[in-house]
C-alpha cells in the first residue's frame, strides 16, 4: 500500500520576513517527494521513521483532545497503521530548508483528517487560513513552532502568496522558459542545518532596537519588493532588490550563513554573477541563488554543485 506523493517546496522570498508580517512566495519543487508506505519494508530507514511515526502519533491525540475544534483524525486507523509499520518514504532531504517535515504532515492529513478541505474546492482565504492553521499546529511537533506554510505549500501543490500573517492566496507565477539565461538555484552547503537554533537566535535577535530597524526598513522592504518584482515578471527590479536583500543578510544574519559560504556570498554581490539568500532558516542545507545569467554563475561557483530550480 502507498498513498499519493507528496512534494517538497521552496521559499523563494519570505524567510524570517514572514514571522514579523512580510511578504513571502512559496513554490512546490517537484525534485523531491515523500509517500506514506505499508509495504513490509524492514530497513533501518523504513523502521525509523515508523519510530518518528508513533511519537507523532501521540502528539496528534493530545493535539485532537486539546484543541477539538481545529482538526479530528481517524486516530484509529492512523494508529493500526503505525503499528502495522507504516513508514514516510521521503526522498526529500531534511534540514535542507525543503519542506521535509512538511510533506509528511500534508501526507497524515491527507489520509486521516475527517471532514477535510481538499485541493478540489474553492479555496477561500478562510480555507487557506483554516488550513495554514492547522498545519502550524501538527507541524510544531518538529519544530517547535511553524507558520504552516510548508505542509499547506506540499499539500496543495500550488504556489502561495503570503501578503501578511492574516492573508494568503494561492497565486500563478511567470511561466518557466528552458531557454532562458536567468535562473534560481541551489546550492548545496553540505551541511544539515537545524531549524529551532536558528529561529531561536532570530528571536532573541529581535530584543535589539537596532535589528528591529534593519528589519523593517531594509529586509522586509527588499524582501516585498522581490516578491512583487517576481510576480510581475519585472527582471531588472528583481535582481536589484534581490542583491539588495543579499547584502542585508550577509551583514545581519550571519550566523544563519555556513562560515565557509561567507567569501562566496560576497563574491557574487561583488562580480554580479549570482546573488545568494537563506532557503528556509538556514544554518546549513540549502542556500537559494539568483542569477540574470547561468552560465556565468557556473563558471563562477564551479566548485560547487547547482540544482536549477527555475528558469526565466
Amino acid at each position: 500500500m502507498k498513498g499519493p506523493l507528496f512534494y517538497s517546496k521552496i521559499l523563494l522570498f519570505g524567510e524570517y520576513g514572514i514571522i514579523k508580517d512580510s511578504k513571502g512566495l512559496s513554490i512546490p519543487y517537484n525534485f523531491y517527494n515523500g509517500a506514506l508506505k505499508s509495504d513490509g519494508n524492514e530497513s533501518a530507514e523504513a523502521k525509523k521513521s515508523n519510530k518518528n511515526l508513533e511519537r507523532f502519533v501521540s502528539y496528534l491525540e493530545d493535539l485532537q483532545t486539546e484543541q477539538p475544534n481545529l482538526v479530528a483524525f481517524d486516530m484509529e486507523a492512523l494508529r493500526r497503521d503505525v503499528a502495522g509499520g507504516m513508514y514516510f518514504d521521503s526522498s526529500i532531504p531534511q534540514g535542507y530548508g525543503v519542506g521535509s517535515s512538511g510533506a509528511l504532515v500534508a501526507a497524515i492529513y491527507d489520509k486521516y483528517a475527517q471532514n477535510k478541505i481538499t485541493v478540489l474546492e474553492n479555496l477561500t482565504r478562510e480555507k487557506l487560513l483554516q488550513l495554514k492553521s492547522i498545519f502550524g499546529q501538527m507541524e510544531s511537533f518538529f519544530h517547535g513552532k511553524s507558520s504552516g506554510l510548508d505542509p499547506l505549500n506540499s499539500y496543495l501543490s500550488i504556489p502561495i502568496l503570503i501578503n501578511s500573517k492574516d492573508n494568503i492566496e494561492a497565486t500563478g507565477i511567470p511561466t518557466q522558459s528552458a531557454q532562458g539565461k536567468g535562473a534560481v538555484f541551489l546550492l548545496d552547503s553540505g551541511i544539515v542545518g537545524e531549524t529551532a537554533p536558528m529561529v531561536n537566535i532570530f528571536m532573541e535577535n529581535l530584543k535589539d532596537q537596532g535589528f528591529r530597524a534593519m528589519l523593517k526598513n531594509q529586509f522586509i522592504k527588499y524582501t516585498d519588493a522581490c516578491v512583487e518584482n517576481f510576480l510581475g515578471g519585472d527582471l531588472k527590479s528583481l535582481f536589484s532588490n534581490t542583491k539588495k536583500l543579499s547584502k542585508v543578510v550577509l551583514n545581519n544574519f550571519k550566523p544563519m550563513i555556513p562560515e565557509a559560504f561567507h567569501g562566496i556570498w560576497q563574491k557574487g554581490i561583488d562580480t554580479n554573477d549570482y546573488y545568494l539568500k537563506l532557503c528556509g532558516s538556514g544554518g546549513g542545507g540549502y542556500i537559494l541563488g539568483f542569477t540574470e545569467d547561468l552560465e556565468k554563475a557556473k563558471a563562477s561557483l564551479k566548485d560547487y554543485k547547482l540544482e536549477v530550480v527555475y528558469q526565466f
